[in-house]
């Protein structure tokens, strides 16, 4: 019987090496279309993109074309493995950018010697782009290469691992706290990880209405407090006056969990100290903090979420970056802002609690499915998400 791994590997040598290729959008089959496609045809829209840059929207794929970039220093869970390791992935990006929302994509994979060098990379190229989705880079310099980035280029800036993690948590979460009967702005939340996504997602739920005084950020020295001399200027904003020093302790009466960190990190004792009808995401892959089949046993009042694909109310960024570019690029946005990410918010959200449609209960090969506490979330094969995200987030954009 051959192993996963064996099938993975195999998937990504046959029938060629890979999952990208580059197909031509227009004939090139005759000397009439040669002369169209190259010189001398080509040098009309050379032209007409020399006397006004706006052209290239008209006769290039720009408007439609995304670079998918990393330097590889946080591959998945895999660490800092280099750009090349990071190609497979970055591959696999592109296919689900062209499969949920017809977005081409080029992945470059940078070997840049510092953050600056970095920068000025993607700066370099960007007039290829028409927006730019950076991938798999640690924190915090991916903090400031995606604030850098955004400052200095006027097509839109998108880190995935921040912000498209932050939008579907932010949607699980307003309809978890809807079913459990809670309100976001009275929610007592905890964070484990205080990296890209945590801090993206805690931020956008501040945003949303979450009160920072609610909010108790836990990384791996323990709780975020104003009394620790280590945090960095990402982490500070969540520095209080507080007795809270462990995770032990921040779990006493919240309302809702997120982990963003390590496997097996939480125990059952935790939950129990929770409050009422808590809400558990526990996002770390592929093994979570706490397995659901644990966090049942512990609690059965619970809303549990993970970011795999066999339990219910996985946390899946293809319901989010796909559609978000898609918006974007409609719209001709000149970046992502966080009115852009609450409407792609609040429009997954309000999806989940619509009748789901015969095409994606045969697609999960499921008899029901019903918004409820083991449905959040629409599902990523929706045929409605591409009618329903990118024109809330263009919206945005227009207002």
């Amino acid at each position: 019987m051959t192993t996963f791994k064996q099938q993975a590997l195999d998937y990504h040598e046959f029938p060629k090496p890979g999952k990208m290729s580059v197909e031509s959008s227009k004939p090139c089959d005759t000397a009439e279309d040669l002369s169209l496609a190259y010189s001398p045809g080509v040098a009309e829209p050379v032209r007409a993109i020399a006397d006004d840059p706006e052209n290239a929207y008209r006769y290039t794929n720009k408007g439609n074309l995304v670079a998918v970039i990393t330097d590889g220093s946080a591959i998945l869970g895999l660490g800092n493995l280099g750009p090349l390791a990071a190609k497979p992935v970055m591959e696999g990006k592109g296919i689900l950018f062209k499969r949920f929302a017809g977005i081409d994509v080029f992945d470059i994979e940078v070997n840049a010697p510092s953050v600056a060098a970095f920068i000025e990379t993607v700066v370099n190229i960007a007039p290829t782009f028409g927006g730019i989705n950076l991938e798999d880079i640690a924190a915090p310099h991916c903090f400031e290469i995606e604030s850098a980035l955004s400052a200095r280029l006027d097509i839109p800036v998108f880190h995935d691992d921040q912000h498209g993690t932050a939008v579907i948590v932010c949607a699980g979460l307003v309809n978890a706290l809807q079913i459990q009967g809670k309100r976001l702005v009275d929610a007592k939340i905890v964070c484990l990880g205080a990296g890209a996504a945590g801090l993206a997602s805690m931020r956008l739920l501040m945003a949303m209405g979450a009160r920072t005084e609610n909010i108790l950020l836990v990384d791996s020295r323990g709780v975020i407090h104003a009394g620790r001399t280590d945090l960095n200027s990402y982490k500070q904003p969540f520095a209080r006056e507080i007795l809270q020093r462990t995770l032990d302790d921040a779990m006493v009466g919240a309302d809702v969990f997120v982990g963003v960190s390590g496997a097996n990190l939480v125990s059952q004792d935790m939950l129990r100290c929770m409050a009422d009808r808590p809400v558990v995401f526990a996002l770390a892959n592929p093994d979570p903090e706490i397995s659901p089949a644990e966090a049942h046993a512990a609690r059965d009042d619970l809303i549990m979420a993970t970011g795999r694909s066999d339990y219910p109310n996985q946390v899946n960024n293809v319901l989010g970056f796909p559609f978000i570019f898609r918006g974007a690029l409609d719209a001709r946005a000149k970046r992502i802002t966080p009115a852009m990410q609450i409407a792609a918010v609040n429009a997954l959200a309000e999806l989940a609690r619509e009748p789901v449609p015969a095409e994606v209960l045969a697609a999960y090969k499921l008899e029901t499915l019903a918004f409820g506490r083991e449905y959040i979330l629409p599902k990523p094969f929706d045929p409605r998400l591409i009618d329903r995200i990118p024109p809330a987030v263009a919206g945005a954009v227009r207002e």
